[in-house]
């Protein structure tokens, strides 16, 4: 039973893509209910594996889960763990009824991504430029890098300077997911003026290896980190007395979002900017932007 777990795992990392972390939580999941399985006194079934699991089983696993007062989005996420991995043994003809068929999953109200203000935005980005140093020219690259193009700050610090299209007749970064899958993602005009200035001049000034291949390097010549870009951006969101807490992520948020209710990018272009593999994923930026016209109308009402 645990060699069905582990080829379900498989099939989720190779067809489907799934991150390393969904991958662990899946297996907690599955061998938690193995256990369940293992211990109740009585399945109502004789058959072996998988196929003995009924849907007695499965209900009782899920009372217990509630009985153990595991939190209504961890409970909806080992349900829906349960229920894709008796789709894939129904499709592999490993049980011949599938005991998940009519359990509900319960309701879990996801909570919004969120973002901040245009104007925010432009407050934020403004800070660099009222610093004369290579520092923060740099800083201003990043941002609005960031922020043009809604990559997360991982593949942001991971970029190299050979992954920038700059000369090209439609400038375009490259950048590498973190599942391992590069994409293109094109420039925005407003990106590429602060990008080409920093590597054209700010950069040479930093590094202090002509072997360093980071395209974004902190005072030692080394490649920023990840943390490294958490201070700048937290230093920044102070100098503009914006008193909200800003994360490298809310920039992802609010670039998907402005990007929608301005009409630049529809919801497929979207998805490939941001490198979702499911459009779902990239939908519930019509909920932001239908929250945020909300909130903007009570606020003028």
């Amino acid at each position: 039973m645990e060699q069905d777990i582990t080829r379900f795992l498989d099939h989720l990392q190779r067809d489907k893509d799934f991150s390393p972390n969904t991958l662990i939580a899946y297996r907690n999941d599955l061998e938690q209910l193995l256990t369940h399985h293992r211990g109740m006194p009585s399945n109502g079934s004789s058959a072996a594996g998988w196929a003995g699991v009924t849907a007695n089983t499965v209900n009782s696993y899920f009372r217990d889960l509630q009985e153990r007062h595991y939190a209504p989005a961890t409970v909806a996420r080992k349900i829906a763990s349960v229920k894709s991995f008796f789709h894939y043994l129904s499709d592999e003809k490993t049980v011949a009824s599938n005991p998940t068929d009519g359990v509900a999953s319960p309701g879990v109200r996801r909570a919004l991504p969120k973002t901040i203000s245009a104007n925010e935005v432009g407050e934020l980005l403004l800070q660099p430029s009222k610093r004369d140093t290579p520092e923060a020219r740099r800083d201003w690259a990043m941002l609005t890098l960031l922020y043009g193009t809604g990559m997360r700050v991982t593949e942001l610090v991971k970029l190299n300077v050979d992954d920038l299209r700059l000369e090209e007749q439609s400038p375009a970064v490259r950048c590498i997911s973190r599942t391992g899958k590069p994409r293109l993602i094109p420039l925005r005009p407003e990106a590429v003026g602060p990008v080409q200035e920093y590597l054209s001049v700010e950069r040479d000034r930093l590094v202090k290896s002509a072997k360093e291949r980071a395209l974004f390097v902190n005072r030692r010549g080394d490649r920023l980190t990840r943390q490294g870009f958490w201070l700048i951006l937290k230093n920044y969101v102070k100098a503009a007395n914006l008193r909200i807490e800003i994360t490298p992520h809310m920039l992802r948020h609010t670039f998907a979002t402005h990007m929608l209710s301005s009409g630049n990018l529809n919801l497929r272009e979207l998805q490939a900017f941001l490198g979702h593999a499911s459009i779902a994923t990239t939908q519930v930026y019509t909920l932001v932007q239908q929250e945020s016209g909300a909130a903007a109308t009570r606020r003028t009402s």
